[in-house]
């Protein structure tokens, strides 16, 4: 049964993400990286679920969600952004095999990054982070969600990379075998790749070519 929500407040977090606030349903518990279906509970888009995976932490007072807007192919998504402050909507249980397994390596592709965001989040209250590091891509400096705090969290262990950007102190180019091989010093450590599946299927093959284990890939099989 979908548990209801509402909407506390909406901010923009890049030029086409949004920070959802919502009231924490009685009940609902997650692990960091764990995704949930979200509806507008309305008869317009009742029936029109999207899965989206919490930025906050279990224990938080609030539920935080991060959601890009696609204008070209998926409504749902321009609704959301309208969304005004006590809006309803529902949300179904927690699903997902992403939750932490250890230290080590996070690889993401834009808005990949929002699970990778709270494990990081836990680990920085844990006081834990030392031991990780995250490769992300974006196609360009703004699309990158949170950056601040990830370079926060992480320093030079945040490795950004842009693929629609050549300027003097970026990257210019996509994660590929090449890439992880400089940027990966050993394949004994847990890797979580999350993105388009494309990605991830291309970021799997890389890392068993490198020699990394298949158990200690974590993604969304």
């Amino acid at each position: 049964m979908p548990k209801p929500t509402t909407l506390l407040m909406s901010e923009f977090v890049t030029h086409d993400v949004q920070r959802l606030l919502l009231t924490k349903p009685d009940g609902l518990t997650w692990k960091q990286g764990q995704g949930v279906k979200v509806q507008i509970d309305d008869d317009a888009w009742r029936n029109e679920g999207r899965p989206f995976t919490p930025t906050s932490l279990p224990d938080d007072l609030i539920l935080e969600l991060a959601v890009k807007r696609y204008p070209e192919h998926d409504s749902v998504t321009v609704a959301l952004h309208e969304l005004k402050p006590g809006a309803k909507l529902l949300l179904d249980e927690p699903f997902g095999n992403i939750s932490y397994q250890g230290s080590g390596t996070f690889i993401a592709a834009g808005t990949g990054v929002t699970p990778f965001l709270a494990i990081l989040r836990q680990l920085a209250r844990d006081d834990t982070l030392e031991g990780h590091q995250l490769l992300l891509t974006n196609k360009a400096e703004r699309d990158v969600i949170c950056r601040a705090e990830l370079e926060h969290y992480l320093g030079e262990r945040c490795i950004l990379t842009y693929t629609h950007e050549h300027d003097t102190g970026q990257e210019g180019r996509h994660i590929d075998a090449a890439f992880l091989a400089a940027h990966i010093d050993r394949p004994d450590q847990t890797f979580y790749v999350c993105g388009p599946q494309g990605f991830v299927e291309s970021i799997n093959a890389h890392l068993l070519s490198l020699g990394v284990h298949p158990n200690s890939l974590v993604y969304e099989r």
